[in-house]
């Protein structure tokens, strides 16, 4: 059932991506606003599905903690599902991204008409630059600058590997910070096409103010993140003991039941 279901889900969320990207290329005609109300479409059907095909549901927690304006937006990355599921609680955002997506068709079209930041990564230190100087001028126009601060996905209780980039942009730009916790991963996979039933928890956590030094910021933010993203998937395996499966296989065994 749960390989039927997947099947199914997947087949459907493809679908319905491509309609809506072709169907609403005249959104891109209004700039940013009409890429992200296309873009809510998306994420409002893809969680839809999931919770009608899969009986997979997102729960969102600690939605009192987003600030307005400019800020930035760190978030753990273990799966597809939070690439859409963020969406629909970030009114104006720009995502980090490599430029050869912008290259993609139909998709790169919307990136570009969205105000994205591409970044050719290739560049080494002249790339950070692009990404210190974009950044700013996307925080300054108060909008949110969305950052994976491990820079891509990794397994629910791997070990940690957050990089220098959130760090650089934080001390550059005199913002908060608001980290992310979540345990997508446990549900929706880094790779295969399992998507399994649960509740997917997406936790905004209190922002980090302004005015940290760069060093203790990057030590609170990664603890932050990652104790948070503990308690989440303990959470969940003392729910359904078989999420085991999606830990990284260094992981702690689920504890038990208290």
């Amino acid at each position: 059932m749960l390989v039927l279901r997947s099947l199914v889900f997947n087949v459907l969320f493809y679908l319905v991506l491509l309609a809506l990207m072709i169907v609403g290329l005249p959104a891109t005609l209004f700039g940013r606003k009409g890429v992200f109300f296309l873009a809510n479409i998306w994420a409002h059907a893809s969680i839809f599905l999931m919770r009608v095909v899969c009986n997979l549901r997102v729960e969102y927690r600690g939605l009192e903690n987003i600030p307005t304006g400019g800020y930035l937006l760190a978030a753990k990355h273990q799966s597809f599902l939070e690439t859409f599921s963020l969406l629909p609680n970030t009114p104006d955002f720009a995502i980090i991204l490599k430029r050869q997506l912008a290259y993609v068709p139909l998709f790169g079209l919307y990136l570009i008409a969205s105000n994205q930041i591409a970044i050719n990564r290739a560049k080494g230190h002249s790339a950070m630059a692009q990404i210190l100087q974009k950044a700013g001028e996307v925080l300054r126009a108060g909008r949110q600058v969305y950052i994976y601060p491990e820079g891509t996905r990794r397994t629910p209780g791997a070990k940690p590997a957050y990089k220098y980039g959130v760090a650089a942009l934080y001390a550059a730009n005199n913002v908060a910070c608001l980290p992310v916790a979540l345990n997508t991963g446990l549900f929706w996979g880094r790779r295969g096409f399992a998507r399994r039933p649960g509740v997917a928890v997406i936790e905004y956590l209190p922002p980090i103010p302004p005015g940290l030094d760069r060093e203790a910021f990057a030590r609170r933010l990664e603890d932050t993140i990652e104790t948070a993203c503990r308690r989440l998937n303990a959470e969940a395996l003392r729910i359904d003991p078989s999420l085991a499966i999606a830990l990284d296989n260094d992981s702690v065994s689920a504890p038990a039941s208290p």
